[in-house]
């Protein structure tokens, strides 16, 4: 009787050699995550401002493409702020 799905792949028989990141750009470890989390949210901000500005000059598929993107970045703005009460409340 045929066998109605394949064998799983075989487990590899060496270990993945792990990866090592580039030290080009460094973030300093003993910095506190709130200041990560505050500058990430600046970024953001400063990412969504341009691509709503660049979006006045665009149109068509072009100008859709960029608002997707810029909705992204608020998204991911929200996700930042909201970790930032979550370490932090105020109120």
């Amino acid at each position: 009787m045929p066998k109605p799905t394949p064998n799983p792949p075989e487990s590899p028989t060496e270990t993945p050699t792990p990866h090592n990141p580039s030290t080009l750009f460094h973030i300093a470890p003993n910095i506190r995550t709130e200041d990560l989390l505050a500058h990430a949210c600046e970024s953001l901000a400063s990412a969504s401002v341009m691509t709503s500005d660049l979006a006045t000059f665009l149109d068509g598929p072009q100008r859709s493409t960029l608002l997707g993107i810029h909705q992204v970045i608020m998204l991911a703005d929200l996700a930042v702020n909201r970790a930032l009460d979550n370490l932090d409340p105020q109120g």
